[in-house]
């Protein structure tokens, strides 16, 4: 899948189902909901990226938490 578009910029609030991220496949467009609420930590797959479906797009806590190591 491609990441096409970002909704939400880090360090943004993000509600669990709110719309955070559109992407691309094979056969559609669509946008993937935020799975939990919190802060936008990192994005750690860019806008155009090409990624495996299951791949972390991006890491979502609460203010000042440390996004986690690889």
């Amino acid at each position: 899948m491609i990441v096409v578009k970002w909704l939400k910029r880090k360090g943004q609030k993000v509600r669990q189902g709110e719309p955070l991220v559109e992407l691309q496949t094979d056969k559609v467009n669509y946008e993937l909901e935020s799975p939990a609420e919190g802060v936008l930590l990192e994005i750690v797959s860019k806008e155009e990226s090409e990624v495996p479906v299951g791949e972390t797009l991006c890491h979502i806590g609460q203010p000042g938490e440390a996004v986690p190591k690889p």
